[in-house]
């Protein structure tokens, strides 16, 4: 067999000569080159951040070379598929495409947050939302939990608005422990308003939902029914509601669990209660600017 023919030709033009030099096609130089780091599907619902922006997102569709998160106030940002491109917890990892990728949206919390799988409760801020009657702390539990975990924020019982005035005074709000209050149907010119305007300041934030009682805040067609009864004025509302309705009057505690239980997301509220537990949650953390 004839040994293969060499096409290099010595500098002298002599039958030899300097062997060629070998060049890699890498041209990155070795103080810049990393380890390679590992390799994550971009799966839909993963929270990834990119470094160079500090966005924070979940992922939301993977497509050729390029990936779309959104962060929790459903802000979108496409980032190119770059090897070393994203934290994830913390360490550098490269995103990649999964196999069979499409676009899916993220799992969601109830209040309709983008979710984060795994997230563990966050330390507990100063800061602090009350929430008048229990009926609507358990509602507000129930739709922002997972929300309010993350964040950090602790969700306390308020009695009544009288008690009100002694707690802003025992809280003392400032810069970094904002306090937020929602309280149930408040009226301008009432006691209740008063109350609530008195203890209003640049770290105290208190609003009220326009029904007379929470369970008015849950959408009728969530229940089954055309609409929440008319109550005579001096009548217990609830009361009359089960009576209206052929709900046992008797036992309206249990009727509040029954209607909690239809309550699976912000979908079977009223938009004017998620707006004021929307804004309490921007004011606690600082998100809505204030």
């Amino acid at each position: 067999m004839r040994p293969p023919v060499s096409r290099h030709r010595p500098a002298n033009g002599g039958p030899s000569g300097p062997r060629p030099r070998s060049y890699s096609a890498d041209l990155t130089p070795p103080w810049k080159k990393s380890e390679p780091a590992p390799e994550v599907p971009a799966e839909p619902g993963l929270v990834v951040e990119e470094p160079g922006t500090g966005f924070c997102g979940a992922v939301i569709r993977c497509e050729a070379g390029t990936v779309t998160l959104e962060d929790r106030f459903g802000k979108h940002r496409v980032f190119p598929l770059e090897p070393r491109g994203f934290l994830l917890e913390g360490r550098v990892v490269t995103l990649v495409r999964p196999s069979g990728a499409a676009p899916v949206r993220p799992a969601r919390t109830a209040s309709g947050s983008v979710a984060v799988p795994g997230a563990r409760a966050r330390v507990a801020r100063a800061g602090r939302i009350y929430v008048e009657g229990r009926h609507d702390a358990e509602l507000v539990e129930k739709v922002w939990g997972d929300d309010l975990r993350v964040e950090g924020v602790v969700v306390e019982y308020l009695g009544g608005v009288d008690d009100l005035p002694s707690i802003v005074a025992g809280f003392g709000p400032g810069p970094d422990a904002r306090l937020g209050v929602l309280v149930d149907h408040l009226v301008p010119g009432t006691k209740e308003w008063r109350i609530a305007e008195s203890v209003t300041s640049e770290h105290t934030l208190v609003v009220g939902h326009p029904y007379i009682d929470i369970w008015e805040a849950v959408k009728p067609a969530s229940l089954g029914i055309d609409a929440w009864p008319r109550v005579p004025h001096g009548q217990d509302w609830k009361t009359g509601v089960c009576r209206a309705l052929g709900w046992p009057p008797e036992n309206t505690g249990a009727v509040w669990q029954a209607i909690l239980k239809r309550v699976g997301s912000y979908k079977d509220l009223e938009p004017e209660l998620l707006g004021r537990v929307e804004e309490l949650i921007d004011f606690v953390t600082g998100s809505g600017g204030a």
